[in-house]
């Protein structure tokens, strides 16, 4: 009898955690996939943590059952849902845990004085529910005490060469080119984050300097959120790196 409510107990956890991840997966790239609105993915993702924590329960109590009981098979038995419960979990507990340690802002630009504008993606982001022009002050002060690292970037390259190469990079980084204008010296570009495929806006500025350098400005924004747990901050170094390997000049 108690092997029978063991094995009853296994198979409940293992299906509850299966279910997790199910929903878990679809959460995202069903979001991605623009089946549902990201709020239907996030309600998926969290009836997944849900399944999965349940899961967790039910095969913890088999685990525990089974070593009472002596019944080594069953015990290895109860591994799977466990492990496969604890994957869909600590999704979110990462991204709480990345959450805190970073402030709740979701528009970076290397330039706060006169952070560079959208044109090409004016629409779209009006459209999106985060504004279009720069948030401001408030989260200038949050952006300079989390990532002080993000300034302007000057090359001993000329205009052009560093036009050339910011939208090579642009293009190896994955991006979609909406817009590159050579004349204004404004290339705009979306990317897409793994999982959600959340849309964020990318407009990249470059000026002959007043040191005869040439400058080049970098403004990454969300379109939906209050925070990006870094995701904005993160591109614009990925890029920059790759820039400056590519153009092979020291930043300023």
């Amino acid at each position: 009898m108690r092997g029978t409510i063991i094995r009853v107990m296994l198979v409940l956890g293992l299906l509850l955690a299966v279910a997790g991840a199910v929903a878990a997966v679809l959460a995202g790239f069903g979001t991605r996939l623009d089946w549902w609105h990201f709020s239907t993915g996030f309600s998926l993702l969290r009836w997944g943590v849900y399944a999965s924590v349940a899961g967790a329960a039910a095969s913890v109590l088999a685990l525990l059952s089974a070593v009472l009981a002596k019944r080594r098979r069953l015990a290895l038995a109860a591994l799977p849902g466990i492990v496969l419960a604890a994957a869909v979990i600590s999704v979110p507990l990462d991204q709480w845990r990345r959450a805190a340690g970073v402030p709740p802002i979701h528009d970076i630009s290397t330039d706060l004085d006169d952070p560079p504008g959208f044109v090409a993606l004016r629409a779209a982001r009006e459209a999106a529910p985060n504004a279009v022009d720069h948030p401001g002050e408030a989260t200038a002060r949050m952006q300079r005490a989390a990532y002080p690292d993000l300034e302007p970037v000057r090359l001993a390259a000329g205009r052009d060469a560093v036009f050339a190469a910011a939208q090579a990079v642009a293009r190896d980084l994955g991006w979609r080119i909406a817009e590159a204008d050579p004349a204004e010296g404004r290339i705009e570009a979306v990317d897409r984050t793994f999982w959600f495929g959340f849309r964020d806006d990318v407009v990249i500025r470059i000026a002959e300097g007043e040191d005869g350098r040439t400058r080049l400005d970098v403004r990454s924004a969300s379109r939906v959120g209050r925070g990006d747990l870094g995701t904005n901050a993160r591109r614009i170094r990925d890029f920059l790196t790759r820039l400056q390997e590519r153009v092979q000049a020291p930043a300023g």
